[in-house]
C-alpha cells in the first residue's frame, strides 16, 4: 500500500498494486459535526471584529487615499476634479518635499541608532540584580507613557534661549530650538529620550530569554565580558535589536507630532526640520489640498515599503536565530 500526498480536489488517493495493475481508490472527506460547525461560527464570530476593524481603519483609508491622490479635492470631498498624475508630478517636482524628506532622514538618523545603543547599554545594565532594579525600569520608562502634550512643555521650557534650564546650567544662550544649524539636533534629542525606554524593555525581554549556560561556558574558556557581549548577547539578541530597528524607522519616518508642538509657525528653524508628515498636514489641512496631500502620503509609503525590503533582504546576514 502507497499512501500520497492530498490532491488539490480534497481526496484521499491510495494505490494499490496487485498483479501489475493500479486501483485508485478514493474517499471523500468526512463532514463536519454539528460541534464543529458551531465551534467554526464562534470563531468566526470573534474574529469578524478584528477583521472589520482591519477593513475599516486600515485597508480602505489605503485605498481611498490612492484614490484621492488622482484628484483636486473639493470641500468635504464633493466636486472632486480628475487630475490624473499633476499631484504626482507637483510633489516630487518640488524642493519643498525632498527638503521635508532629509530632514526626515536627518531626524531618523538620530533617533534610531543612539535610541538603540543607549536601550542595549541599559538593558544590559538593568538586567544584572542591583538595588532599585525596578524602580529604576520604570524610570526609564515614564517618557514613554507621558502625554506628547506634556512632554512637549517640558523640552520647551528646556530649550527655552532666555529663561531655560539648559542655558542656565551651561551659562549660556544657544538658541535650542530657534536656530537652524542645531534645531534638528534638538529634536532628535527628544526623540530618543522619549523611545529609549520602550526600546530597554523590549531588549531586556530578549536578554532574559538567552540560556546563562553560555556565559558560564565562556567563561570557563576564559571569555572577557566585552568578549562575551560582543560574541554572545549581540548575535543572539539581533532578531529583537531587528525588531526594533525595523519599527523605529518606520516610526521615525512618521514623525509628526514632536515636531508640531514644540515648533512653533512662527519659528525660524522650522523648514530645517519639517518632516514628511508635517509636510502633508500643511497642504492636506492648512491649505486644503487633500488630493496633493493624498500623493505625499502615496510617496512616503512607497519609500518605506521600499526602506522595508531592503531590511528584509540584510537580515539573513547579521540576525541570527536560536
Amino acid at each position: 500500500m502507497i499512501a500520497r500526498p492530498e490532491d488539490p480536489s480534497g481526496l484521499w488517493r491510495f494505490c494499490h498494486l496487485a498483479e501489475g495493475k493500479v486501483v485508485s481508490v478514493s474517499k471523500t472527506r468526512q463532514k463536519m459535526t454539528p460541534a464543529q460547525k458551531s465551534q467554526a461560527r464562534w470563531g468566526l464570530a470573534f474574529v469578524a471584529p478584528t477583521m472589520i476593524g482591519l477593513i475599516v481603519l486600515n485597508f480602505y483609508p489605503i485605498f481611498n487615499t490612492i484614490y484621492q491622490s488622482f484628484f483636486r479635492t473639493g470641500d468635504f470631498g464633493i466636486g472632486n476634479i480628475f487630475v490624473g498624475l499633476k499631484n504626482y508630478q507637483a510633489v516630487l517636482g518640488g524642493k519643498e518635499f525632498w527638503t521635508s524628506l532629509l530632514n526626515t532622514f536627518k531626524y531618523a538618523l538620530i533617533e534610531v541608532p543612539f535610541s538603540v545603543v543607549f536601550a542595549l547599554l541599559l538593558a544590559v545594565f538593568l538586567n544584572r540584580k542591583i538595588a532599585f532594579r525596578s524602580g529604576y525600569r520604570t524610570i526609564f520608562f515614564l517618557p514613554m507613557v507621558a502625554a506628547p502634550a506634556a512632554v512637549a512643555m517640558v523640552w520647551k521650557f528646556l530649550y527655552n534661549q532666555q529663561f531655560g534650564l539648559l542655558n542656565n546650567v551651561f551659562h549660556t544662550t544657544t538658541a535650542w530650538i530657534s536656530d537652524p544649524n542645531i534645531a534638528w539636533i534638538s529634536i532628535g534629542v527628544i526623540g530618543v529620550w522619549s523611545i529609549v525606554g520602550y526600546n530597554m524593555i523590549l531588549l531586556i525581554s530578549g536578554l532574559q530569554e538567552i540560556p546563562h549556560d553560555y556565559y558560564e561556558a565562556s567563561e570557563i574558556d576564559g571569555a572577557t565580558g566585552i568578549r562575551q557581549f560582543f560574541k554572545i548577547t549581540i548575535p543572539l539578541l539581533s532578531p529583537t535589536i531587528f525588531f526594533i530597528l525595523q519599527t523605529r524607522i518606520i516610526g521615525a519616518l512618521q514623525q509628526f507630532d514632536l515636531i508640531y508642538m514644540v515648533m512653533d509657525n512662527s519659528n525660524r528653524a522650522l523648514p530645517s526640520v519639517q518632516t514628511v508628515v508635517y509636510y502633508f498636514y500643511t497642504n492636506a489641512f492648512t491649505y486644503n489640498n487633500r488630493g496633493l496631500g493624498a500623493a505625499i502620503v502615496v510617496c512616503m509609503l512607497v519609500i518605506i515599503m521600499l526602506i522595508t525590503l531592503i531590511l528584509q533582504k540584510t537580515e539573513k546576514k547579521w540576525v541570527f536565530y536560536n
